[in-house]
């Protein structure tokens, strides 16, 4: 990894924000990986099946916690440098890793916006269920710098949340069905349901952006072969081709 250049927008991140975080995502370490839906695992099988590759792939995996996209390339041959802002989902994917015996898997704590690679040094650039996180033009630059660090050909595949605030039917059903199901749980599910309406309604910690606008994304940055399709009712998949030379 080169010395990172901070994204535009996360030079104004404060150490106390990044250490916050930290904390949060440390915190959830521990459960992380007995609280995956059926859902999720379907996105986290269309990512890595969109990903075409093969043994001897140079991957990096951006938000990777611990281990559901790094493990499972790493066991077709494919060298993964797996990065995430927390330093306990860090920690478990190494010890995983290494318990599997897969010697592939290089791993970096660093927020996502500010890792940096030499240009064109990789061949896969992945994230799943993590870039959702980001401010939105976080999330644009970040797709821009992915194309500059893959080699003519490479791909860019990304699976997240995939809708908006209110602008077509799609973001009204899927935003209802998540009302409807906590509001079914009792007072634990409308108390969830309230930190929910709070933090997307005010962008405070999951800022998802619709399929157009990852599309649009990919576009404007120069990718070729741009694909986004949806995957289970809130998530899509969106991948991109560089140019090959």
């Amino acid at each position: 990894m080169r010395n990172a250049a901070p994204l535009e927008t996360s030079t104004r991140q404060s150490s106390v924000r990044y250490n916050f975080l930290q904390r949060t995502w440390d915190r959830r370490a521990g459960s992380w990986d007995h609280g995956a839906s059926p859902g999720l695992e379907r996105v986290v099988n269309a990512v890595l099946e969109a990903t075409g590759a093969s043994p001897g792939t140079k991957a990096v995996d951006l938000g990777c916690g611990t281990g559901s996209l790094a493990l499972p390339l790493a066991r077709q041959g494919v060298e993964v440098t797996a990065v995430d802002i927390s330093k306990a989902m860090v920690s478990q994917l190494r010890e995983k890793a290494a318990l599997a015996g897969l010697r592939g898997v290089n791993c970096v704590v660093c927020p996502v916006e500010h890792f940096d690679v030499d240009p064109e040094s990789v061949d896969l650039v992945v994230s799943n269920y993590a870039l959702h996180h980001l401010r939105d033009a976080d999330k644009e630059l970040l797709v821009r710098r992915a194309l500059g660090w893959l080699r003519p050909g490479g791909r860019l595949v990304i699976g997240d949340m995939m809708f908006g605030r209110g602008k077509s039917a799609r973001d009204w059903e899927i935003v209802g069905s998540k009302v409807a199901v906590l509001a079914k749980r009792g007072p634990g599910g409308w108390w969830r349901l309230a930190k929910n309406l709070v933090r997307f309604g005010l962008r405070l910690q999951e800022r998802p952006v619709d399929m157009q606008t990852w599309e649009a994304y990919f576009r404007r940055a120069g990718f070729s072969e741009v694909s986004v399709v949806p995957v289970v009712a809130e998530a899509g998949v969106a991948t991109g081709t560089k140019h090959p030379a």
